[in-house]
């Protein structure tokens, strides 16, 4: 799969309304044995290092955690009718790793609120192995 399509089909399933078709997204997309990894929010990194903790992250691992995952995403953001997500500057590819950066837009315009990078391992099948996710960047 070209990188601009996998990054579209992957930023696509953020928005998705409907659990079943994010649930059959999520199972075409990631390998069953996936891992979801999220650099947390600088609040939470703060307190983690104020507890002696040098590397904090938050892991998601298998379709059920990542289901949980999608779905609570998109009930903050989407679901409220105030935010999308876009993909944002050129997806690109070297071997099995793809990069692209995400926008969350509000929906009646405006500025960007938000967005990340996305940094994507993928298997022999070309279904992601490992997700890591930079909000902020």
């Amino acid at each position: 799969m070209h990188a601009r399509d996998l990054a579209s089909r992957y930023v696509a399933l953020w928005n998705e309304p409907d659990a079943e078709s994010r649930r059959k997204a999520i199972e075409e997309l990631w390998a069953e044995d996936g891992a979801h990894i999220l650099q947390p929010p600088r609040e939470m990194r703060d307190i983690a290092a104020a507890l002696g903790f040098d590397s904090t992250t938050l892991e998601a691992r298998g379709y059920d955690a990542f289901e949980v995952r999608v779905t609570r995403s998109y009930e903050e953001f989407v679901a409220p009718g105030q935010f999308t997500f876009r993909p944002g500057d050129a997806a690109v590819r070297l071997h099995d790793i793809v990069k692209f950066h995400w926008e969350m837009v509000p929906t009646d315009g405006g500025a960007v609120a938000g967005g990340g990078l996305e940094i994507l391992v993928l298997d022999e099948d070309g279904r992601i192995k490992t997700d890591y996710m930079f909000p902020g960047l």
